[in-house]
């Protein structure tokens, strides 16, 4: 019996595996089979780096808010296991168009130089395709289709909307990302109706998993992606994001 089809994408790497958000993390899912990775950029001190949290002391040796410190200092930080916090660049570099990559926008003021890193690479043969740039903060979303429309976009929502997914379609979304808390068949049904496809996170449990399947989703953000990988057909093409 053939295996049905869930994409992959790994949660800040394989955090459950490595420290989240490390070349390491990127590394180990790489190695575990994830065709998808999911990071976290913010724009600090000229810098784009790859972070999740507002404070520092969660994830790193570090202390206070990542926005007032200097690109030097958290460059010093041991982010886990002996891994520094990596920039974007280094990540798109490491990952070199092998794998999908969703750069998910933190905070404010990273849409533009973020656009600005990616048509760089671009231009030495970086492919566009493997690019989805995501975010809670819509009005990035919006930022970023003004820069360059074809870069895809993934809507991120906490709740059920009253008309669903039609706030991404609006956005020119290419994907809609709902919580495993929230998401339920009509807020699937109604996406697929407007041509979006749905990742779902963070869906680290077996018959979590199983049940995201159940409601067709079309992926899922997991700090094991062995789990999903292990039991879902991953795509050849799923590296730019055709599933």
């Amino acid at each position: 019996m053939s295996k049905p089809e869930l994409l992959c994408i790994g949660h800040r790497g394989a955090m459950m595996h490595a420290s989240e958000n490390t070349l390491a993390s990127i590394h180990k899912a790489l190695l575990l089979g994830a065709l998808c990775i999911e990071i976290d950029v913010c724009s600090v001190d000229g810098h784009l780096v790859v972070f999740h949290d507002e404070r520092l002391e969660r994830t790193t040796d570090g202390k206070g808010y990542l926005k007032d410190q200097t690109f030097e200092y958290l460059r010093s930080l041991d982010a886990g296991d002996g891994q520094c916090i990596p920039t974007l660049e280094e990540v798109l570099l490491a990952i070199d168009s092998r794998a999908g990559l969703n750069i998910e926008l933190k905070g404010s003021g990273a849409a533009a130089p973020v656009v600005r890193l990616i048509a760089e690479l671009v231009a030495g043969g970086y492919d566009k395709q493997t690019i989805l740039i995501s975010s809670f903060n819509h009005r990035e979303l919006s930022e970023i289709k003004h820069l360059d429309n074809e870069i895809k976009l993934g809507a991120l929502i906490r709740g059920l909307p009253v008309d669903d997914t039609r706030f991404a379609k609006d956005l020119g979304a290419f994907s809609v990302h709902p919580s495993l808390d929230f998401v339920d068949q009509q807020f699937v049904d109604d996406a697929h109706s407007r041509g979006l496809k749905v990742f779902v996170y963070t869906v680290n449990h077996p018959e979590d998993i199983e049940r995201m399947y159940q409601l067709g989703a079309d992926g899922v953000f997991t700090g094991f992606p062995e789990r999903v990988v292990e039991h879902y057909v991953q795509r050849d093409n799923a590296s730019r994001w055709c599933v």
